[in-house]
């Protein structure tokens, strides 16, 4: 079997362009005719609607373009500072169970955030990696504070994956200000280097890659993608 293609996109990625480039990547896939690939990129700023977003989830539809994508989920933010991967990979190669495909990405996560010492966990009644904050101040009726530091959103066609992850590095939280992210509130989002950690998108992108041969499969790296 080839080995995953791995792809660094330099600069801020179009969003309708690098979208429709995906698709026509994950059906390449699909039809035998490229290899699975993982792309990795930040975006500018905007917020995308899932296939279940609510209307009245977004707070505030003038402030960034809004995309409407087929992915799972509800509303989320891309923006510069934060690492959006978007994984194609072919469920046939992956343990063929879609819910365990899903636990495998939520897995990459955590370990990637555990190079750093930071705890990502996942919750069953809530979508995405979450960070325990016992520094703030505790929610209503006691429960500690939690914060969002990574959002999981996968699409499937004809067995192959495509969309993926947005794991926050450094992005300006305040834009998420103008959605409910993932539809969930009361819990805040969070960064790398908002908890204190000077980490750098290079360094995400090499944990990453570490933690995906350990927990996927072989890799090969490539130059940049050209522009979309």
């Amino acid at each position: 079997m080839e080995p995953v293609e791995w792809h660094i996109i330099e600069g801020l990625a179009p969003y309708r362009a690098t979208v429709a480039a995906m698709e026509a990547r994950a059906a390449a896939i699909a039809a035998g005719e490229a290899p699975e690939a993982i792309w990795l990129l930040e975006h500018p700023p905007l917020y995308t609607a899932g296939t279940s977003a609510r209307p009245g989830d977004l707070r505030d539809p003038g402030r960034f373009e809004v995309h409407s994508v087929g992915r799972g989920g509800q509303y989320t933010y891309h923006g510069p500072g934060q690492r959006v991967v978007y994984a194609m990979l072919h469920l046939d190669r992956h343990g063929r169970d879609l819910r365990r495909f899903v636990a495998r990405l939520e897995d990459w996560v955590i370990a990637t955030l555990g190079r750093f010492n930071v705890t990502g966990e996942r919750r069953t009644d809530r979508v995405g990696v979450w960070v325990t904050r016992p520094e703030k101040p505790p929610l209503a009726g006691g429960a500690p504070r939690e914060d969002k530091i990574a959002a999981i959103g996968i699409r499937l066609r004809r067995r192959v994956s495509f969309h993926g992850l947005a794991i926050n590095v450094e992005p300006d939280l305040s834009h998420y200000d103008g959605i409910v992210p993932c539809g969930i509130a009361g819990h805040g989002v969070t960064s790398l280097v908002d908890l204190g950690l000077p980490v750098t998108m290079p360094d995400l992108d090499t944990a990453l890659r570490a933690e995906f041969e350990a927990g996927f499969a072989p890799t090969r790296s490539s130059a940049a993608v050209a522009s979309f």
